[in-house]
């Protein structure tokens, strides 16, 4: 048979059409998004010793373990802790020379007990206030840690989708130097290449955007590139029921804890004013409606806690569903990718119907990264919510 194109010609566009098709096939291979940097990332510490590896690598512990550390607020707070039992150990040893014997009125019995329970209460409070500002610190540490995570992988996702453009452009051209296209097709597979190549400017500067939010949590130097090692969260029905979960944060919340102090305060209080006075009193009234204050603002924070729970549990629910469907989504946008080349090659689809379905991948492949993302979070703050 005669062939109206030179072969060199015709070979141009059969490697060009194998580049293609083989880049659709890993496309459609590919079922799940690694959590793993980019390639751009993972090329910014070439390390020429194993030391300086270990020294850029960054789990989200280590990350915790840095946030912890460097706080300027739960370094004060520390101060705090101390000045609180210091304060407590000088109440105790001035009321120790006050015995029980001489107690003999009520302004000598607040005086004693009264200011005794304060101090110690102080001291409690102080304490699970620093618990508190820690947890919010290993939350805020997470949260930064898999901000950058997330930013990587979207980074890495771009860089494949430049890939794919920008093989589609190479098969398109090699058609047209053929004669079996349009100009317009490489004309549509150049528009592809450069919104891809936008796509992907976005994608590195969130990176460095990221990065400098952790280094700056975590109390490191800004310009400080990691190499996040894969946290690899297990990303399945969680057996969690949430009336337990909700009893199990009242109970252990440092929130509850301090309007318990502050009860057991007000009920002394309350106890010392019957002993040595009368309840009727001014100040006995005062005291009991200020105790009875106390209890609603207790079972206030419950009920906050319990909606705070309940929504980090439907929130933790509902991004699992999303990656199931995200998941198939993405399996099936990268099929039909493949499809489309393979009718592509045999002139049954045009460039745009490629380019159309390669967004179409793209855009699932991002709906399911945001989702793992979403997902780790969710997890996070369920825990959170939990007072762990």
């Amino acid at each position: 048979m005669n062939f109206p194109y030179s072969k060199s010609k015709w070979l141009s566009l059969s490697l060009a059409a194998l580049v293609l098709t083989s880049t659709a096939a890993a496309a459609a291979e590919s079922t799940a998004i690694p959590n793993q940097p980019s390639a751009e990332s993972a090329q910014q510490a070439k390390p020429e010793a194993k030391e300086q590896v270990n020294q850029n690598e960054l789990t989200v512990d280590t990350a915790i373990e840095m946030a912890l550390k460097n706080n300027p607020d739960l370094k004060a707070l520390k101060l705090d802790v101390e000045n609180a039992n210091i304060n407590y150990r000088m109440v105790d040893s001035q009321l120790d020379d006050l015995s029980s014997e001489f107690i003999n009125s009520l302004e000598t019995a607040q005086q004693k007990y009264v200011n005794e329970a304060k101090a110690e209460m102080a001291k409690k409070v102080n304490e699970l206030t620093y618990q508190a500002t820690e947890n919010k610190i290993k939350l805020g540490a997470q949260q930064a840690y898999y901000e950058l995570l997330h930013a990587q992988n979207e980074l890495a996702l771009k860089e494949q989708s430049l890939k794919r453009s920008e093989a589609q452009l190479k098969v398109a051209k090699a058609a047209f130097d053929v004669g079996t296209r349009a100009k317009t097709d490489v004309l549509q597979a150049e528009a592809g290449v450069a919104s891809a190549e936008a796509a992907l400017a976005v994608a590195k500067s969130d990176v460095e955007v990221a990065r400098m939010k952790l280094n700056q949590f975590i109390g490191s130097d800004l310009s400080k590139k990691w190499d996040l090692t894969s946290t690899d969260l297990s990303i399945e029905k969680k057996q969690i029921d949430l009336e337990e979960s909700i009893a199990k944060a009242q109970e252990q919340r440092v929130e509850v804890k301090q309007k318990e102090e502050e009860i057991k305060v007000a009920q002394l209080n309350l106890e010392l004013i019957d002993k040595y006075a009368y309840l009727g009193t001014y100040q006995g009234r005062i005291s009991t409606r200020d105790k009875e204050k106390a209890q609603i603002q207790l079972e206030q924070t419950k009920q906050d806690i319990a909606v705070e729970v309940s929504q980090a549990y439907y929130n933790l629910d509902s991004a699992l569903t999303a990656i199931n469907a995200y998941k198939k989504a993405k399996e099936s946008a990268a099929e039909n990718y493949r499809l489309t080349n393979l009718r592509y090659e045999t002139g049954l689809a045009t460039t745009l119907e490629v380019i159309q379905a390669e967004e179409e991948l793209s855009n699932r492949e991002n709906q399911y990264q945001q989702a793992v993302h979403n997902y780790n979070l969710a997890l996070v703050s369920f825990e959170n919510a939990l007072g762990n």
